[in-house]
C-alpha cells in the first residue's frame, strides 16, 4: 500500500491525537494511534517503526486496518476459541450488587467476582473497562443545608460573571496548619526512568497559616502568614488587603468561618464601607476561587517541599507567590447560578417526601 494514500479526516485526527496523549485508555490503543498519525504525517513504514518502537509488520498491520475500516479498525479483533459463557451485562449486574455478607468486604474486586461467577478475572476486568465500572473508586459529595443557599450562590456567582464597575473582586480564605516538615533522609532526585523518591516518614517542625486574597480579574495574590488564624489575624489581613487596593471598592468573597463575622470585624467594616464581604453558603467553599489557588500552591510548592523550620516554609510560600504574581492569569468562572443550583441541593427520593 502507498503510505501517501493514508488520509485522515480532521475529526479522526482529533480523536487519534486525544488517544495518543491519553493516560486513561489502553496502551495498545495509544500505540496504534501513534502509528497511524506518524504514517499519515509521511514518516513511512520504517520511520514510523523507529519512532513508535515497533516492528515494520506491526506498522503495516495497523496502517492497513485503519485505511480499510477507519477508527473501528484499530479495535481488537475477536479472539478465537470458545465464546464467553457469561455475558457482560451479567457481570455488570453482579458488580452493582453488594458482595455477600459472608465475604466481609465492602466492594467487589475482579478476582472475588470472578470466583463468585466461575469465570476468569480477566473477563471481569474487560467488562469493567468496557462499561467504565470502577468498584474500587469512591467520590465524596456534600449538600449545603444553608437556608440562604440560592441567594448566596447568586450573589457570589454574580460577582464572578458580572463584576461591579470600578470595583475589585477578591476571594479571601486561610489555609491553616501548613506543616514545615522534612523527610528523615535526603530526597533522591528525579532520574531517567526513575521518579523522585522520598522516605514515607518525616519530622514536623511547626506550622503556619497562610491568608491569601486572590484578585479574580488578574489572578494576583496578596498574602500573609500568621501563627494563628483567629479574628485578630483576619482583621489584620483585611487591613493589608485594603491597603494594597487604595481608594478602590472591594467586594471580598469569604466563607462562613465564625471569625469572618465577629463583631470586631463588623465594626471595622462599618468604618470602611468601601469593603464589602460576600459569604459563600455553608459547605460551599468550592465557590471560593482562592481554594483553586490553594490547590496549586500545595501541589507545586508545599507538599513535596522540605523545611527545617517555619521560617523556611514561610520563605518558600512567599517566593512561590512572588513568582506566581509575575506569571498570574485571570480566574474565569463559567457556570451560571441557574446551572449550579439544581446540582447543589438534595433531590427528594420520591413524591412521598421521604
Amino acid at each position: 500500500m502507498d503510505t501517501a494514500a493514508l488520509v485522515i479526516s480532521d475529526e479522526d485526527r482529533a480523536t487519534l491525537d486525544s488517544w495518543a496523549r491519553s493516560r486513561a485508555i489502553r496502551a495498545s490503543h495509544v500505540e496504534r494511534a501513534r502509528i497511524v498519525l506518524a504514517v499519515a504525517d509521511g514518516k513511512g513504514t520504517s520511520g514510523t517503526a523507529r519512532e513508535v518502537g515497533v516492528s515494520r509488520p506491526t506498522v503495516i498491520k495497523w496502517r492497513d486496518r485503519f485505511a480499510e475500516h477507519g477508527l473501528a479498525g484499530l479495535e481488537d479483533e475477536p479472539r478465537p476459541g470458545r465464546p464467553k459463557t457469561v455475558d457482560d451485562s451479567a457481570i455488570i449486574a453482579a458488580t452493582l450488587e453488594p458482595p455477600p455478607v459472608s465475604l466481609a468486604v465492602t466492594h467487589w474486586s475482579s478476582r472475588l467476582l470472578a470466583r463468585q461467577l466461575g469465570i476468569g478475572d480477566a473477563t471481569v476486568a474487560r467488562a469493567w473497562r468496557k462499561y467504565r465500572v470502577q468498584p474500587w473508586r469512591r467520590e465524596t459529595f456534600k449538600f449545603s443545608t444553608d437556608p440562604q443557599l440560592e441567594a448566596k450562590v447568586r450573589d457570589v456567582v454574580g460577582l464572578y460573571l458580572n463584576p461591579p464597575e470600578k470595583a475589585v473582586v477578591l476571594c479571601v480564605d486561610e489555609k491553616s496548619q501548613i506543616q514545615a516538615s522534612n523527610r528523615t533522609a535526603p530526597i533522591l532526585p528525579l532520574r531517567e526512568g526513575l521518579p523522585e523518591r522520598a522516605t514515607h516518614d518525616y519530622k514536623r517542625n511547626g506550622t503556619t497559616t497562610l491568608f491569601a486574597a486572590l484578585e479574580v480579574a488578574t489572578g494576583k495574590v496578596t498574602d500573609q502568614c500568621y501563627d494563628r488564624h483567629g479574628k485578630a489575624e483576619f482583621g489584620d489581613f483585611l487591613k493589608k488587603v485594603a491597603k494594597a487596593y487604595p481608594r478602590r471598592r472591594l467586594h471580598v468573597v469569604v466563607d462562613n468561618y465564625h471569625t469572618h463575622k465577629h463583631p470586631e470585624i463588623n465594626a471595622w467594616l462599618a468604618k470602611n464601607p468601601r469593603v464589602t464581604l460576600h459569604f459563600t453558603p455553608t459547605s460551599g467553599s468550592w465557590l471560593n476561587l482562592v481554594e483553586v489557588f490553594f490547590g496549586i500552591i500545595t501541589r507545586q510548592a508545599i507538599r513535596r517541599g522540605s523545611f527545617d523550620s517555619v521560617k523556611e516554609l514561610v520563605a518558600a510560600i512567599s517566593a512561590f507567590i512572588d513568582g506566581w504574581n509575575d506569571r498570574c492569569h485571570p480566574f474565569t468562572w463559567t457556570k451560571t447560578a441557574d446551572e449550579i443550583l439544581p446540582h447543589a441541593t438534595r433531590k427528594r427520593n420520591s413524591d412521598a417526601r421521604h
